[in-house]
Protein backbone atom coordinates (compact mmCIF):
# COMPACT_ATOMS: atom_id res chain seq x y z
CA UNK A 1 0.00 0.00 0.00
CA UNK A 2 1.52 3.26 -0.91
CA UNK A 3 0.55 6.95 0.57
CA UNK A 4 -0.28 9.51 -1.97
CA UNK A 5 -1.33 12.57 -2.09
CA UNK A 6 -3.40 14.52 -5.11
CA UNK A 7 -3.95 17.95 -5.62
CA UNK A 8 -7.06 18.80 -7.25
CA UNK A 9 -8.93 16.02 -6.44
CA UNK A 10 -12.15 17.31 -5.88
CA UNK A 11 -13.01 16.60 -9.54
CA UNK A 12 -12.14 15.99 -12.49
CA UNK A 13 -8.63 13.42 -13.93
CA UNK A 14 -7.87 14.07 -9.82
CA UNK A 15 -10.68 12.51 -8.85
CA UNK A 16 -10.71 10.05 -11.34
CA UNK A 17 -7.08 8.87 -10.01
CA UNK A 18 -7.93 8.75 -6.86
CA UNK A 19 -11.07 6.63 -7.16
CA UNK A 20 -8.89 4.00 -8.92
CA UNK A 21 -5.93 4.54 -6.23
CA UNK A 22 -8.46 3.92 -3.17
CA UNK A 23 -10.10 0.83 -5.15
CA UNK A 24 -6.34 -0.75 -5.51
CA UNK A 25 -5.80 -0.65 -1.41
CA UNK A 26 -3.86 2.68 -1.68
CA UNK A 27 -4.09 5.65 1.76
CA UNK A 28 -5.07 8.81 -0.64
CA UNK A 29 -5.26 12.16 0.83
CA UNK A 30 -7.42 14.63 -1.11
CA UNK A 31 -7.33 18.44 -1.98
CA UNK A 32 -10.03 20.62 -2.55
CA UNK A 33 -9.53 24.51 -2.67
CA UNK A 34 -12.14 25.06 0.30
CA UNK A 35 -13.92 23.30 2.96
CA UNK A 36 -17.34 22.81 1.02
CA UNK A 37 -15.42 21.40 -1.91
CA UNK A 38 -13.82 18.92 0.28
CA UNK A 39 -16.93 17.60 1.94
CA UNK A 40 -17.74 16.87 -1.79
CA UNK A 41 -14.74 14.97 -2.72
CA UNK A 42 -14.88 12.98 0.32
CA UNK A 43 -18.20 11.78 -0.43
CA UNK A 44 -17.27 11.26 -4.38
CA UNK A 45 -14.22 9.32 -3.35
CA UNK A 46 -15.62 6.65 -1.07
CA UNK A 47 -12.48 5.24 1.17
CA UNK A 48 -10.59 8.23 0.61
CA UNK A 49 -8.23 8.81 4.08
CA UNK A 50 -9.19 12.40 4.45
CA UNK A 51 -8.78 15.55 2.28
CA UNK A 52 -7.04 18.45 3.01
CA UNK A 53 -8.00 22.10 2.00
CA UNK A 54 -6.25 25.10 0.42
CA UNK A 55 -6.58 27.44 -2.49
CA UNK A 56 -3.65 27.48 -5.09
CA UNK A 57 -4.16 30.76 -6.14
CA UNK A 58 -3.14 32.24 -2.91
CA UNK A 59 0.76 31.90 -1.93
CA UNK A 60 0.07 32.17 1.58
CA UNK A 61 -2.59 29.19 1.50
CA UNK A 62 -0.08 26.89 -0.52
CA UNK A 63 2.42 27.25 2.16
CA UNK A 64 -0.25 26.54 4.50
CA UNK A 65 -1.00 23.24 2.53
CA UNK A 66 2.28 22.20 2.44
CA UNK A 67 2.39 22.18 6.54
CA UNK A 68 -1.25 19.99 6.52
CA UNK A 69 0.24 18.06 4.12
CA UNK A 70 3.61 17.36 6.47
CA UNK A 71 1.71 17.01 9.38
CA UNK A 72 0.30 13.77 7.62
CA UNK A 73 4.37 12.64 7.77
CA UNK A 74 5.72 11.29 4.41
CA UNK A 75 3.91 10.47 1.23
CA UNK A 76 5.38 7.88 -1.02
CA UNK A 77 4.35 9.86 -3.43
CA UNK A 78 2.67 13.51 -4.85
CA UNK A 79 0.56 14.28 -7.63
CA UNK A 80 0.26 17.46 -8.73
CA UNK A 81 -2.85 17.05 -10.69
CA UNK A 82 -4.35 20.72 -10.02
CA UNK A 83 -4.70 23.23 -12.96
CA UNK A 84 -6.68 26.15 -14.25
CA UNK A 85 -7.10 26.12 -18.12
CA UNK A 86 -9.46 29.15 -19.24
CA UNK A 87 -8.39 31.75 -16.76
CA UNK A 88 -6.01 34.79 -16.39
CA UNK A 89 -2.65 34.81 -16.37
CA UNK A 90 -2.43 35.98 -12.80
CA UNK A 91 -4.45 32.65 -11.73
CA UNK A 92 -2.68 30.67 -14.18
CA UNK A 93 0.79 31.45 -12.89
CA UNK A 94 -0.46 31.25 -9.34
CA UNK A 95 -1.86 27.75 -9.81
CA UNK A 96 -0.41 25.86 -12.81
CA UNK A 97 3.11 27.36 -12.18
CA UNK A 98 3.49 28.73 -8.60
CA UNK A 99 1.76 26.00 -6.39
CA UNK A 100 3.66 22.85 -7.66
CA UNK A 101 6.80 25.32 -6.98
CA UNK A 102 6.02 25.58 -3.50
CA UNK A 103 4.48 22.48 -2.55
CA UNK A 104 7.84 20.32 -4.53
CA UNK A 105 10.19 22.68 -1.84
CA UNK A 106 8.27 22.68 1.11
CA UNK A 107 6.52 19.25 1.33
CA UNK A 108 8.72 16.59 2.71
CA UNK A 109 10.32 14.73 -0.33
CA UNK A 110 8.25 11.30 -1.42
CA UNK A 111 9.68 8.94 -3.26
CA UNK A 112 7.91 9.72 -6.79
CA UNK A 113 6.73 13.09 -8.21
CA UNK A 114 4.08 13.30 -10.90
CA UNK A 115 3.10 16.99 -12.55
CA UNK A 116 0.48 17.40 -14.92
CA UNK A 117 1.66 18.89 -18.38
CA UNK A 118 0.00 19.15 -21.55
CA UNK A 119 0.84 18.98 -25.29
CA UNK A 120 -0.04 22.42 -25.33
CA UNK A 121 3.25 22.90 -23.67
CA UNK A 122 5.01 22.59 -26.94
CA UNK A 123 3.16 25.94 -28.13
CA UNK A 124 4.82 27.65 -24.89
CA UNK A 125 7.95 29.33 -23.98
CA UNK A 126 9.46 29.74 -20.50
CA UNK A 127 8.93 33.38 -20.73
CA UNK A 128 11.03 34.34 -17.54
CA UNK A 129 11.61 37.59 -17.82
CA UNK A 130 7.71 37.71 -18.28
CA UNK A 131 7.21 35.39 -15.19
CA UNK A 132 9.23 37.55 -13.11
CA UNK A 133 7.58 40.92 -13.93
CA UNK A 134 4.07 40.45 -15.95
CA UNK A 135 2.10 37.50 -14.98
CA UNK A 136 -0.31 38.67 -17.40
CA UNK A 137 1.45 37.69 -20.22
CA UNK A 138 2.05 34.15 -19.33
CA UNK A 139 -0.45 31.29 -21.06
CA UNK A 140 -1.69 28.40 -20.44
CA UNK A 141 1.03 26.52 -22.94
CA UNK A 142 3.81 28.60 -21.20
CA UNK A 143 2.24 27.30 -17.58
CA UNK A 144 2.47 23.88 -18.78
CA UNK A 145 5.80 23.95 -20.00
CA UNK A 146 6.89 25.44 -16.69
CA UNK A 147 5.75 22.22 -15.02
CA UNK A 148 7.40 20.07 -17.41
CA UNK A 149 10.40 22.41 -16.53
CA UNK A 150 10.23 22.03 -12.95
CA UNK A 151 9.63 17.88 -13.02
CA UNK A 152 12.59 17.56 -15.15
CA UNK A 153 14.67 20.16 -12.38
CA UNK A 154 13.69 17.81 -10.13
CA UNK A 155 14.84 15.18 -11.71
CA UNK A 156 18.27 16.05 -12.29
CA UNK A 157 19.05 17.44 -8.23
CA UNK A 158 16.62 15.07 -6.08
CA UNK A 159 17.94 11.66 -7.82
CA UNK A 160 16.36 9.80 -5.17
CA UNK A 161 13.05 10.83 -6.41
CA UNK A 162 11.08 9.69 -9.31
CA UNK A 163 9.69 12.76 -11.14
CA UNK A 164 8.37 12.71 -14.36
CA UNK A 165 5.39 14.94 -16.01
CA UNK A 166 1.87 14.08 -18.13
CA UNK A 167 0.38 14.85 -20.86
CA UNK A 168 -3.45 13.34 -20.09
CA UNK A 169 -4.67 13.81 -23.27
CA UNK A 170 -7.52 16.22 -24.57
CA UNK A 171 -10.14 14.38 -22.08
CA UNK A 172 -13.56 14.97 -21.61
CA UNK A 173 -13.78 16.79 -18.33
CA UNK A 174 -14.93 20.19 -16.66
CA UNK A 175 -11.68 21.18 -18.36
CA UNK A 176 -11.80 19.50 -21.30
CA UNK A 177 -15.45 20.07 -22.56
CA UNK A 178 -17.90 17.27 -23.35
CA UNK A 179 -15.79 17.86 -26.92
CA UNK A 180 -12.68 15.90 -26.22
CA UNK A 181 -11.79 13.07 -28.46
CA UNK A 182 -9.20 11.58 -25.97
CA UNK A 183 -9.24 8.00 -23.99
CA UNK A 184 -10.74 9.06 -20.67
CA UNK A 185 -9.26 6.37 -18.39
CA UNK A 186 -6.09 6.64 -20.43
CA UNK A 187 -6.40 10.08 -19.26
CA UNK A 188 -5.79 9.46 -15.51
CA UNK A 189 -4.09 5.87 -15.63
CA UNK A 190 -0.39 7.31 -16.52
CA UNK A 191 -0.85 9.73 -13.15
CA UNK A 192 -1.34 6.10 -11.03
CA UNK A 193 0.89 3.90 -12.76
CA UNK A 194 3.81 6.98 -12.15
CA UNK A 195 2.49 7.15 -8.48
CA UNK A 196 2.70 3.55 -7.62
CA UNK A 197 3.74 0.74 -10.33
CA UNK A 198 6.79 -1.70 -9.84
CA UNK A 199 6.91 -1.40 -13.97
CA UNK A 200 10.51 -0.73 -14.79
CA UNK A 201 9.24 1.49 -17.33
CA UNK A 202 7.19 3.52 -14.45
CA UNK A 203 9.87 3.35 -12.20
CA UNK A 204 12.13 6.19 -13.99
CA UNK A 205 13.18 9.84 -14.00
CA UNK A 206 12.50 12.86 -15.89
CA UNK A 207 10.81 11.61 -18.82
CA UNK A 208 7.37 13.41 -20.31
CA UNK A 209 4.47 10.60 -20.71
CA UNK A 210 1.39 10.16 -22.72
CA UNK A 211 -0.53 7.18 -21.94
CA UNK A 212 2.07 5.49 -20.03
CA UNK A 213 4.47 5.82 -22.96
CA UNK A 214 7.65 8.49 -22.90
CA UNK A 215 7.10 11.06 -25.57
CA UNK A 216 8.96 13.56 -27.41
CA UNK A 217 8.83 17.12 -25.21
CA UNK A 218 9.94 20.90 -25.65
CA UNK A 219 13.75 21.01 -25.90
CA UNK A 220 14.31 24.06 -23.70
CA UNK A 221 12.92 22.07 -20.69
CA UNK A 222 15.92 20.28 -20.99
CA UNK A 223 18.50 23.58 -20.44
CA UNK A 224 19.48 23.55 -17.52
CA UNK A 225 20.28 27.16 -17.48
CA UNK A 226 16.49 27.41 -18.27
CA UNK A 227 16.08 25.10 -15.34
CA UNK A 228 18.01 27.19 -12.68
CA UNK A 229 16.88 30.46 -13.81
CA UNK A 230 13.30 29.00 -13.48
CA UNK A 231 13.92 27.65 -9.85
CA UNK A 232 15.73 31.11 -9.12
CA UNK A 233 12.38 33.48 -10.05
CA UNK A 234 10.34 31.05 -8.29
CA UNK A 235 12.04 31.44 -4.95
CA UNK A 236 12.08 35.40 -5.73
CA UNK A 237 8.43 35.28 -6.27
CA UNK A 238 7.16 32.97 -3.44
CA UNK A 239 10.02 33.27 -1.25
CA UNK A 240 10.49 29.67 -1.01
CA UNK A 241 14.14 28.47 -1.69
CA UNK A 242 14.48 24.57 -3.82
CA UNK A 243 16.92 22.93 -1.74
CA UNK A 244 19.31 20.08 -3.55
CA UNK A 245 19.08 17.04 -2.10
Amino acid sequence: MARIFITGSADGLGQLAAKQLVNEGHEVVLHARNDARGKEALAAVLGAHSVLTGDLSSIEDTKQLADKVNQLGTFDAVIHNAGVYQASGDLIVKVNTLAPYILTCLVKPPKRLVYMSSSMHTGGQPKLDLLATDFSKISYSDSKLHDLILAKAVARFWPDVYSNAVDPGWVPTKMGGAGATDNLQKGYETQTWLAVSDDTDAKVSGSYFYHQKARPYHDLADDINVQDEFLKICEQLTGVKFHIL
